[in-house]
């Protein structure tokens, strides 16, 4: 028949055909039965005591279940005829006696296929890439019970060994595999051991009773992989003295042949999807993680069935480093298998909670583990020249040096013109030596303010230090500059990548300079004393777990949140004193934290999920924890303390760890720390506001009724603290802690600009605001502000954004971040920084105008504006506002604090729409709506 005269009906049969026959099923018609052909027989049109099913699978000449067909056009609707199907599974066979209903059941349209297995405990159907092959449900049968009913069986863990964050996430992955839901993600931070439990997991799910059949560990660079192999091969369960390998196969595919014996395989997802494609791979591509590749597919092409490996091949896949690896290209292999997918992360994003469908069995943040003692925290450290953060400008008829990229191929010729070049184009377009050096230069001398009392030998030792570049070219260039600057051999400083640095040859096949192999430079740096400093470009995310690491030195922006915290990662490993000390003889104690020097802005330009824990460094621990004591319930404070008493922790032997816990009343140091983390916990706070207001879980509490709980979380793990605890605290760290507590943002951009004495940054300063004089009557912000005062409630957040980039264009210098900190210097400035540039701009210009007497954030302003607002509404005579008012009105200071006004038209975008918008806010307030918005229009940036 000419399909374009086919009914849908027969399209849709025509290509479940295809299907089956790709699977391995001869498809006869009912008029040519014939089951001796083949081991699966599809037969059409199969007669049963309620109709014709459209198809019925028989194996080894048994009847074990039905598809029913349906057109295309029904994909959207294809659940509905379940029932359907189930009928015919359950009806009685022609020529068959089938006193029970029939196992396997399908809907299907050729395009999408569910099925049903109805040896599962709960038989619920699921969407599947094709029929499973007849020796498939042959074995099925035999085993007269399916994976997911021996799931049931899973034994009592047996947590001997295991840390409480992999009891956790491995009790739950068990719960979920139980409840058959198809998707878990396991978050867990650096360093706790992620992989560890995926293969207690998978351990448990091989033995007796659950029995997987397969189960592949995906990751998304070679790299990966073959510390994944290494992993297997080392361990050994809690009860059993056998090594993995001893008691399963395990194959790391390293080509597109597939054993078909073993119980884990291991794949990169580029490996699988050219397996699955029937396609040689080149082995470069398993280097670099999708993530990161510059080039990708316009079409991702479609993967195909592949009757050597079929979509039941695999019982659990487990995808290490999920959060980069399941989206475009990649998500069709994970899906190609009817298998149930378990994700492990350390930074989840929102496609990741979305890809696994928020079924989070695990959440084992940074914070959590630097309580727990798994990871260490960090402290940043700002390094800022005036052409890493500027640019620079190349003055015309000199000679300038151009050189090639790949051959460092140099010539001279004479600049034609002038020409400015941005900081985004150093190292890559421009290269500057002395930006290069300078920022090398200041990073050597504040190595012993940093680092301090770290001397070997007689000269200071630089701890092992990362350095992230921009591109190859710019990590030789920071290579050479750091080995000359520390004066140090070939030895001091390497390259750490993925790609294998090849031999170079001669003509004649004689080889001029010997190449090396990254496996060997990264053991090296995670063994031995040389080298101290490490480069890189692409060995960043992953597989760069050196324990002893203590510093990175950033040199290269990040805007991907997750990617910054990946980068983070590399710090974050735990290790004590002995281990320490044998690749840096010069440290004193076990591994604290680790330090970010920041030298291309990446901490203000990223906005990462996780900020350092000690966000009070200059603050002592004595006042902290005093403070605390004393009822201070804030974020920072109990933070800052938590992470400093983390940290005091692994420089104590267990006399001392016994002596505070006797003054703690019997509660050990840890526990305290632990204690503090829960009670500024978003979830916990949640929680317990949601208890106080008395309403149930999913509505909002209010930030009121959240401060409240705060408080008194806080104040549960405070009657911890006496002052006999804290004296003994402060004793203890005087004995052992020998390292200093660093300069914070306005001191160390003080130190850098080695000539920013109080001269210069008056002269600064008065720049600014001659600048601003000048444009009083040019700029409506400035008019307003300089002229008309009383109007500036007026000023929008498009007019302070025409400011902005009227001073960018106009004198680059003074950029608001930097103007701030010469103010900050002057005005003996120890409050907040600004978040945004325009932030920071509206607070100079009010400190410029005379309506501040010193800087302050207009956040800030607008913090305090809007509670004395409030004390003094509600110390007259009106009604006091409500919880529901007074969430409303923190609504709107917020979107001052960031916009600068507030309109009318302001209430049906986020996130006053997503509360109801107008028509809240008039139910809110009534008629004093107009009221409200002019009053805070007017008080809140007074």
């Amino acid at each position: 028949m000419n399909m374009v005269n086919q009914s849908p009906e027969q399209k849709a049969r025509d290509k479940i055909d295809s299907l089956l026959e790709k699977a391995g099923w001869v498809v006869q018609d009912k008029k040519k039965i014939n089951l001796s052909t083949s081991l699966g027989v599809a037969v059409r049109e199969y007669q049963t005591n309620i109709g014709p099913a459209d198809y019925v699978l028989f194996v080894d000449k048994q009847a074990v279940g039905v598809i029913e067909a349906k057109p295309a056009t029904w994909g959207e609707k294809i659940t509905t005829v379940e029932e359907q199907s189930q009928g015919y599974a359950k009806a009685a066979l022609k020529w068959v006696n089938n006193s029970t209903p029939l196992s396997f059941v399908y809907e299907s349209t050729g395009v999408i296929t569910r099925f049903t297995n109805g040896l599962d405990p709960s038989p619920r159907s699921r969407e599947v890439f094709n029929f499973h092959r007849p020796e498939t449900l042959a074995g099925w049968l035999q085993a007269s019970n399916s994976f997911r009913g021996r799931l049931q069986d899973l034994p009592p863990l047996n947590t001997d060994g295991l840390r409480d964050c992999q009891i956790n996430a491995i009790t739950n992955l068990e719960k979920s595999l139980q409840q058959d839901k198809p998707r878990a993600l396991i978050q867990m931070a650096t360093g706790s051991g992620k992989t560890f439990t995926a293969i207690t997991a998978s351990y448990r799910l091989l033995k007796e009773p659950v029995r997987a059949n397969r189960i592949l560990f995906l990751v998304d660079t070679k790299n990966l992989g073959e510390q994944a192999e290494q992993e297997f091969m080392r361990f050994t369960p809690n009860d059993d003295n056998r090594k993995f390998t001893e008691l399963y196969t395990v194959q790391r595919l390293k080509s597109q042949y597939i054993a078909k014996d073993a119980q884990v395989y291991i794949s990169t997802i580029q490996r699988m999807y050219s397996i699955l494609k029937d396609e040689p791979l080149d082995e470069k591509q398993e280097e670099q993680n999708p993530a990161e590749q510059i080039t990708k597919p316009k079409i991702p092409l479609p993967v195909v069935y592949n009757a050597k490996i079929p979509p039941e091949f695999f019982d659990v896949i487990i995808i290490d480093e999920c959060h980069r690896s399941i989206y475009n290209l990649w998500r069709q292999v994970v899906e190609y298998f009817d298998a149930y997918l378990v994700g492990l992360t350390a930074t989840p994003d929102n496609r990741t909670y979305g890809f696994f469908r928020k079924n989070i069995v695990s959440e084992y943040d940074h914070e959590k583990a630097v309580a727990d003692g798994v990871n260490v925290g960090n402290e940043v450290f700002v390094i800022e020249t005036e052409k890493t953060k500027q640019g620079g400008k190349i003055e015309a008829k000199q000679q300038v040096e151009k050189r090639e990229r790949l051959t460092r191929h140099k010539r001279w010729e004479t600049q034609d013109e002038d020409e400015a070049y941005s900081a985004k184009q150093l190292d890559r377009d421009i290269v500057n030596p002395d930006q290069i050096r300078t920022v090398i230069r200041a990073f050597k001398d504040a190595l012993p303010t940093i680092f301090p009392g770290r001397y070997f030998e007689g000269k200071f030792e630089i701890p092992k230090t990362l350095i992230f570049a921009k591109t190859d070219s710019h990590a030789d260039d920071i290579i050479q500059t750091m080995r000359e600057e520390f004066g140090e051999s070939n030895q001091f400083c390497k390259k750490v990548t993925y790609r294998v640095k090849k031999n170079k040859q001669d003509t004649d096949g004689n080889i001029i300079e010997k190449g090396e192999d990254p496996k060997s430079v990264l053991a090296q740096f995670r063994n031995d004393y040389h080298p101290r400093v490490a480069v890189t470009v692409d060995m960043i995310a992953t597989g760069t777990d050196v324990k002893a690491l203590e510093c990175l030195l950033f040199l290269r922006d990040v805007k991907s949140k997750n990617y910054f915290e990946q980068m983070k990662g590399r710090g974050t490993r735990t290790l004590d004193k002995d281990n320490l000390q044998k690749v840096t003889p010069s440290a004193q104690s076990a591994k604290t934290h680790y330090v970010i020097v920041d030298a291309i802005g990446v901490t203000k330009s990223v906005k990462t999920p996780s900020r350092p824990l000690i966000t009070k460094p200059s603050v002592p621990i004595k006042d902290l924890a005093m403070g605390v004591m004393m009822g201070a319930s804030d974020s920072d404070t109990v933070s800052s303390l938590a992470g400093r008493l983390a940290r005091l922790d692994k420089q104590l032997d267990d006399k001392q760890r016994a002596r505070l816990a006797e003054k703690a009343g019997g509660t050990p140091l840890l526990t305290i720390v632990g204690q503090l983390f829960n009670a500024i916990d978003g979830d916990l706070v949640e929680q317990k506001a949601l208890e106080i207001a008395g309403q149930p879980v999913g509505t909002d509490p209010g930030n009121a009724a959240r401060e409240q709980a705060q408080k008194e979380l806080v104040s549960q793990v405070a009657n911890i603290f006496n002052g006999e605890l804290i004296e003994l605290i402060d004793s203890i760290r005087r004995d052992v802690e020998q390292t200093i507590v660093h300069d914070d943002l306005d001191t160390v951009l003080k130190a850098e600009w080695a000539g920013e004495t109080t001269e210069n940054a008056n002269a600064l300063t008065q720049e600014f605001a001659d600048y601003l004089q000048e444009q009083a009557d040019e700029i409506d912000a400035l008019t307003i502000y300089f002229k008309t005062p009383a109007r500036r409630s007026e000023v929008t957040y498009p007019q302070i954004k025409t400011l902005l980039e009227k001073i960018k264009q106009d004198r680059p210098k003074l950029a608001p971040l930097r103007i701030w900190q010469a103010y900050a210097h002057l005005d003996n400035y120890q409050g907040e920084n600004p978040l945004t540039e325009l932030t920071a701009l509206v607070g100079l210009v009010r400190r410029v105008c005379g309506i501040d007497t010193e800087i302050n954030t207009f956040s800030g302003t607008v913090r305090k504006n809007f509670q004395e607002w409030v004390m003094k509404y509600h110390a007259g005579d009106s009604t006091k506002f409500n919880e529901q008012q007074m969430a409303w009105l923190h609504l709107i200071r917020d979107h001052i604090a960031s916009s600068f006004h507030f309109e009318r038209d302001d209430l049906e975008m986020a996130p006053f729409d997503a509360q109801g918008g107008l028509g809240r806010m008039v139910q809110l307030f009534g008629d004093r709506m107009d009221w409200v918005i002019d009053e805070l229009n007017r008080e809140l940036v007074a």
